[in-house]
């Protein structure tokens, strides 16, 4: 195991999970800054007015992109496993 190999790896370990977190972030990103600018014009300050609707967000994310989720991390584990036999030598 090559100090080149760990640092491609630990470089695609971070696209894999940056790829998969985009979405989640940005819709909670989305929705909370939408929230925080109806607070601010009508003068509400609930704590849990934010909670829900980031809630409801990211469950649509996950109904939505939770397939093609869960393909790309198993395609990243398979890709892992299979270069296993490599690094024995």
């Amino acid at each position: 195991m090559t100090e080149s190999y760990v640092l491609g790896l630990a470089q695609e370990v971070l696209m894999v999970t940056l790829t998969l977190a985009a979405p989640i972030l940005l819709v909670s990103l989305l929705i909370g800054s939408l929230v925080s600018l109806f607070q601010a014009a009508t003068q509400i300050n609930e704590t849990t007015l934010t909670f829900v609707p980031k809630i409801i967000g990211i469950a649509l994310v996950l109904i939505v992109l939770g397939s093609w989720m869960a393909q790309q991390l198993i395609s990243f584990t398979v890709n892992i496993f299979d270069g296993l036999p490599g690094l024995v030598q």
